[in-house]
């Protein structure tokens, strides 16, 4: 395989089964000899770890990103810094010559840096999190993203996981829940992403809004329904309706959810659902030569 194949295992909302997907497929892919990197893009509540016999780091990376530090010294208090910041991170009061900056809100843009013409701002590290790298076979890695407590975005950590593990044939990404920036920021960099979600009007709910986010940035996907049996029709009427490919069944099965509880991992115990996810991957390449040749 000559480029690297990204793809992006997705869910409106949490607890859909993303996870379930992204090990197994994982896995699956392993035993094709495929070269695949696993990246756990849920910084907050990073898991996929506990899926696989390890705690040995082989690299671990922290991820910083720049602050403004004021010297109130050098501050004339023209308030010029105060009007470029967009994410309201500065305290000003000019009557009292007061001004600080509010790290909490600090996305480390820079505005105020170039907006200061006394020389009264520099920049400084501020730790965000870090990307520890777990190497399990010769061609297999996984990439956990972790923010550290207290940071309010997980974007700059998940993106510097995602940059670590590139170079393989396949490159997975589990991606955070929800449809917000740290989802964005995933699915962004997939040439394809799997939807999972469940057969319930949540599910459905959830899942329209990822379509729509997906459809609005011309990333192509399909959808994995996992519990399936459970609930209504409705979602496949909407895949139906909307020409959205049904990749694959997961059926509600108490073995499966006993074996996935115990940090097993299906595919590795159960010959058929190592082929039924080596048949996804298939399905996807399919689905995505189609896509990208009408994009």
């Amino acid at each position: 395989m000559d480029k690297q194949f990204s793809i992006a295992v997705a869910s409106g909302k949490g607890g859909t089964g993303k996870t379930f997907v992204s090990v197994n497929l994982f896995y699956a892919l392993e035993q094709t000899g495929l070269r695949v990197h696993l990246v756990d893009c849920d910084a907050e509540a990073p898991n996929d770890k506990m899926f696989f016999k390890t705690d040995l780091v082989d690299n671990k990376k922290e991820i910083f990103q720049q602050v403004p530090v004021i010297n109130l010294q050098a501050c004339t208090f023209c308030g010029r810094c105060y009007e470029y910041c967009r994410y309201n991170a500065l305290f000003f009061v000019p009557e009292l010559q007061k001004i600080s900056v509010l790290y909490d809100f600090c996305h480390g843009c820079g505005a105020c840096l170039v907006a200061c013409n006394d020389g009264a701002i520099s920049e400084r590290d501020d730790l965000l999190g870090e990307v520890n790298t777990f190497v399990l076979s010769q061609n297999t890695a996984l990439f956990e993203s972790r923010i550290k407590v207290g940071v309010h975005s997980s974007v700059p950590v998940l993106k510097a996981a995602v940059q670590q593990a590139a170079g393989a044939d396949v490159l997975l990404m589990d991606a955070p829940p929800g449809t917000s920036c740290p989802f964005v920021q995933t699915v962004a960099r997939a040439d394809y992403t799997v939807l999972v979600t469940e057969p319930t009007p949540f599910g459905l709910s959830d899942l329209k809004q990822s379509v729509q986010t997906l459809s609005s940035i011309g990333i192509p996907c399909g959808v994995v329904v996992n519990k399936a049996g459970l609930g209504n029709r409705e979602v496949y009427r909407y895949l139906e309706e909307e020409h959205i490919p049904l990749l694959m069944e997961i059926p509600f099965d108490k073995e499966l959810a006993a074996m996935y509880s115990g940090g097993k991992i299906p595919a590795a115990e159960i010959p058929v659902w190592k082929d039924r996810f080596t048949d996804l991957y298939h399905q996807i390449k399919e689905q995505y030569g189609i896509s990208s040749r009408q994009r």
